[in-house]
């Protein structure tokens, strides 16, 4: 292990700790409740939710779409970190293939729509056409346009097949934006979340603007609203979020079964305990 690159990793992983400090000195607000508190408390509603969904055979997707570090990535981090990744699936695609190119272009989400006892969220989802597609000029404006046109048919099919959907827009300001964007710089822990496609959207913030203003407002619908999360505050977005998708959702709490473990087997006589093809792993902490 090179211990040189360590401690040169901890000392800019501290510098990057006290610039941001002091970047976000003064800004800081008196709360009138306990972050730590509150998102625990609904964790645990989420944990009910979840085995409601399971018990009730719900269908639920989250759609969380936004600008550029809006949080998108950490809102969903606290909703599925205390629940079953086998029930609380999350699909962030990649760029789509050649093969998947070539084919309708709902066809990819559509695959990923949940089965009975399932709840999707999707990190970015079909709302990328309208969005940085169209900025980046990876798709027309013509196609763009006709998504515009048939996203609220396709999601009123998704509702009317008894999916409960939900859509959140995630907005930040252009100067928090920007603070964010210079602490992944500056943080060795972050530097992987700034992309070339942060750059562009950091610099064409403007043309992200008009695009985001025209797909909200075509794509808002009465079975299928928008929902915006003012989000320069990650933890009040976080709390606010999440607080509105467990009302938006009818569920009902369902009573845990606890299992009767019954009596654990004896151990066999004569039984020997054969450790010699174990490797063990070294216990660092003795030292």
């Amino acid at each position: 292990m090179n211990k040189g690159y360590d401690a040169n990793l901890e000392e800019a992983v501290a510098e990057a700790k006290r610039n941001d400090k002091d970047k976000s000195k003064g800004k800081k607000k008196k709360r009138s409740w306990d972050y730590e508190k509150e998102i625990l408390r609904l964790q645990v509603e989420i944990a009910h939710l979840q085995a409601w969904v399971k018990k009730a055979g719900a269908r639920i997707v989250i759609i969380f779409e936004g600008r550029d570090a809006a949080g998108k990535g950490g809102m969903i981090k606290r909703i599925t970190e205390k629940v079953s990744p086998r029930v609380f699936r999350v699909i962030a695609l990649p760029a789509p293939t050649d093969r998947e190119k070539s084919q309708i272009y709902m066809q990819r989400y559509i695959n990923y729509l949940p089965a009975a006892g399932e709840v999707v969220i999707f990190d970015r989802s079909w709302y990328n056409r309208p969005g940085v597609d169209r900025v980046m000029g990876f798709t027309s404006e013509k196609k763009a346009e006709r998504f515009l046109e048939l996203a609220p048919r396709f999601e009123a099919a998704i509702v009317e097949s008894g999916i409960i959907l939900l859509k959140y827009f995630l907005t930040v300001s252009e100067e928090e934006q920007e603070r964010r964007f210079k602490r992944r710089i500056d943080d060795p822990l972050r530097q992987w979340k700034l992309s070339p496609m942060d750059v562009e959207s950091y610099q064409r913030w403007w043309d992200y603007t008009k695009a985001y203003d025209a797909m909200l407002r075509m794509t808002d619908s009465n079975h299928a609203p928008w929902w915006i999360v003012p989000s320069d505050d990650k933890k009040q977005a976080r709390i606010n979020c999440i607080s509105h998708i467990l009302q938006s959702i009818p569920y009902e709490r369902v009573k845990f079964e606890a299992p009767d473990l019954g009596k654990r087997q004896k151990r066999p006589g004569g039984y020997v305990d054969d450790q010699s093809i174990r490797h063990v792993v070294p216990d660092v902490t003795a030292r």
